[in-house]
């Protein structure tokens, strides 16, 4: 009898402790029972943990998606369409090694309103940008934080001025920078702090009166998710180059809503002294971006979706922006002539 007792306890503790040692999201009985066990009613929680995102395995999260994306030509960039694709190169327990590339037919400027400030941009090449980066996820995977770099290119053919100037032996030039990032991403909000360096030749004649320069920017955006869809930043830069005629300080403004999965419209506002107020538009739409993205599941999770749904997005900042000058020469060097 005694020895049946024993048993008998044994194996309760044994139970017990296999039970306790069971996640959370798979202990429904015990969950539903706290509330009744306690004299005051448990507030509702939005921490990470709560809502299962531990419980994500991020090999079924994070995929290759590929896709389309255009936008109209903005401070020093043209307007542009292509195709991209977000390849994953490792998939850890809690975060992505990835390489990102893009290809872009870069096409002529709106007849009469240059994109660098004088010279039209005039006909079609094709630009290309790659990156290569790792993001993770933080302890209670409420943050998503990542790093990335990369290399862009960007021929340039060109053709009249729009200033009235008539200009001969217009030139194709070819740019190209290389290019960091660091992003940090949570439920609510987003951080990017990036840097554009060109490289090679850096200034280039474009025709028989204007120089054009790629130029070095260094900026900050900061986002906020005004809903799951709907998203706003502003964002801070420094630009300079073009024989130092483009120097100085910038803001912008985005939104960007989600009409459906996986496809994302947006519309950008800048401001410079170089290139003064400029208003674009862009969309972008990706292929295999569904998977915890879906509606369905969003419904079910929504604080989740964005830190997750951050692993596989296609980082942000990929042009090559120049800008152009007329041009003087004293003996010694070329410099810029202000235009009064």
């Amino acid at each position: 009898m005694q020895r049946s007792i024993r048993l008998s306890l044994s194996l309760a503790g044994t139970a017990a402790l296999a039970l306790a040692s069971l996640p959370l999201a798979i202990r429904p009985a015990v969950a539903q029972e706290a509330p009744a066990a306690s004299a005051e009613p448990k507030a509702e929680s939005t921490e990470a943990a709560d809502l299962g995102v531990m419980g994500v395995n991020l090999r079924d999260a994070v995929k290759f998606n590929y896709g389309f994306q255009g936008a109209l030509q903005g401070a020093g960039t043209p307007n542009q369409a292509g195709i991209g694709a977000f390849i994953p190169l490792h998939v850890g327990s809690n975060g992505v090694a990835f390489v990102d590339v893009l290809v872009n037919a870069n096409f002529s400027d709106y007849s009469g309103y240059s994109s660098i400030i004088n010279t039209d941009v005039s006909g079609t090449t094709f630009s290309t940008s790659t990156r290569l980066g790792y993001r993770w996820l933080n302890s209670n995977r409420s943050w998503m934080f990542g790093v990335n770099a990369g290399y862009d290119s960007r021929p340039m053919a060109t053709g009249p001025a729009d200033t009235g100037v008539n200009v001969t032996n217009s030139q194709t030039v070819f740019f190209q920078q290389v290019a960091a990032s660091l992003e940090a991403v949570s439920n609510t909000w987003n951080f990017n702090a990036y840097a554009l360096v060109p490289i090679g030749d850096t200034e280039q004649q474009l025709n028989s009166v204007y120089d054009g320069g790629a130029l070095d920017t260094y900026g900050l955006d900061a986002g906020y998710s005004i809903t799951p869809d709907f998203k706003a930043s502003v964002g801070y830069y420094y630009q300079n180059g073009d024989l130092g005629d483009a120097n100085g300080s910038g803001v912008r403004g985005r939104l960007a809503y989600n009409l459906t999965n996986g496809l994302t419209v947006g519309a950008n506002l800048s401001y410079d002294q170089a290139f003064e107020t400029r208003v674009s538009a862009d969309i972008k739409y990706r292929f295999g971006a569904n998977g915890y993205g879906a509606p369905s599941i969003r419904k079910q999770q929504p604080v989740v979706m964005p830190v997750i749904q951050a692993l596989s997005t296609t980082p942000a900042n990929r042009d090559v922006r120049v800008h152009d000058c007329l041009t003087g020469f004293n003996g010694d060097f070329l410099y810029c002539i202000p235009i009064i």
